[in-house]
């Protein structure tokens, strides 16, 4: 996707094909001499039996920068997490898998419930929580990266791409944000980013008016992308939602700590594929459902934090602006896949957009009833306050389960 464009926003870096993955390589193996780097991986133990998962581990054993990789493991019993340990075992870093579920973790989860700071879900924002806390109580590395562990078409390029804004020391970027294109299978992916966020956006900024913070969500080209880089000094303070909302908060989290300039988006992939959720139209509690519903809290959630009022009513001409909205850039979607020789079911995208536009009304609805509610994991600066052994505890847990558990 040859292309130069900036909007002015924040910084977007592009793939020109000007520079190959030995040279970029070759750059951070020097940065990493003085600015280590490390990777956090959240996984399912149901992750290591898709295609997916082998070919990852492949791509980053031939990675020579990093410092240390840490694989986050939810759902896993005992047996299953040493079997993930045996499935990690060929990569070449440091590296350590974290048993969320063992006896160890579980008890230090009550010991911060007990103080009223456990997270309040299971799922990949408690996973990567965790992980950042264990990485900061390692102490040594000075950049971050995070990928999703579903990605069919992994190549260590991705990470070589997304980490190297940051990496970077004559950059001023603290977060990159990956962005690619959702082509797969012959046909456009990314339905909620094209039929809910891209729409939604559209529709706020006519209801509520202008809003910077809209016009920086607006700048992002793939805003709900699993890929991020991250400065290891900004994470003490970053709060983290505990639901689907992950990725949008995490962008929230950029633009309320630190100025636009210091955020960019990066192009690191040509062709992506990962596992593609069901719509789940009968269940709020599953799927796109879910995630659709968790993404606009935490929109809402963000702008009432800037100081928007939100109403039933503003909700109601919201769902009917957003509908519109939606259909019209349809058309747009459609006519691009049909000039491109990729399919597109307009049945299918118009019942999605039929129930986003639900999503909208039980999000509103929620955030109206729930005044009161906590929505984000605890800082781990505020943890560390609470509780300052607690970070140091958990890191002699994972190594107590890493060892005992051979």
């Amino acid at each position: 996707m040859v292309d130069f464009h900036q909007n002015g926003n924040i910084a977007t870096l592009h793939n020109l094909r000007t520079q190959n993955l030995s040279e970029m390589t070759y750059e951070l193996e020097t940065f990493a001499q003085t600015r280590r780097m490390s990777l956090i991986l959240p996984c399912l133990y149901s992750e290591l039996q898709t295609p997916a998962m082998p070919k990852i581990v492949e791509e980053l054993s031939k990675v020579t920068y990093l410092h240390r990789i840490i694989i986050g493991l939810d759902r896993a019993n005992e047996e299953e997490f040493r079997h993930a340990k045996t499935f990690f075992k060929d990569l070449k870093q440091n590296h350590i898998v974290i048993w969320n579920d063992s006896p160890r973790m579980t008890a230090l989860g009550a010991r911060l419930a007990e103080k009223g700071l456990a997270p309040k879900e299971q799922g990949k924002g408690k996973n990567v929580w965790s992980s950042i806390g264990y990485l900061m109580s390692c102490g040594d590395s000075a950049v971050m990266a995070l990928h999703d562990c579903d990605i069919l078409t992994y190549t260590n390029e991705l990470l070589a791409r997304l980490i190297y804004p940051v990496a970077n020391p004559g950059f001023p970027y603290q977060v990159a944000k990956g962005f690619y294109a959702r082509i797969g299978e012959n046909k456009m992916n990314g339905r909620v980013t094209r039929l809910l966020v891209s729409p939604l956006l559209i529709a706020l900024k006519r209801v509520i008016g202008d809003r910077d913070y809209l016009d920086y969500l607006r700048s992002f080209r793939y805003p709900l992308s699993g890929e991020f880089a991250m400065r290891t000094n900004i994470l003490p303070d970053l709060r983290i939602p505990s639901d689907w909302g992950l990725e949008i908060g995490v962008l929230s989290e950029a633009w309320r700590n630190l100025a636009p300039k210091a955020v960019c988006q990066v192009e690191i992939a040509d062709d992506y594929d990962h596992k593609h959720q069901d719509l789940s139209p009968e269940d709020a509690d599953a799927g796109l459902n879910r995630m659709s519903t968790d993404i606009c809290k935490a929109i809402f959630r963000k702008l009432a934090a800037d100081g928007t009022v939100f109403t039933p009513n503003v909700f109601r001409t919201l769902k009917a602006t957003y509908y519109r909205s939606a259909l019209d850039l349809l058309d747009a979607y459609y006519n691009d896949a049909q000039m491109n020789g990729l399919a597109i079911d307009r049945h299918k995208e118009e019942r999605s957009i039929e129930m986003f536009a639900d999503s909208i009304m039980r999000a509103g609805q929620f955030f109206l009833d729930n005044p009161y509610e906590t929505p984000f994991i605890p800082t781990w600066s505020r943890v560390h306050a609470a509780d300052p052994a607690f970070m140091r505890d958990m890191n002699k847990a994972a190594m107590l389960d890493e060892e005992e558990f051979v």
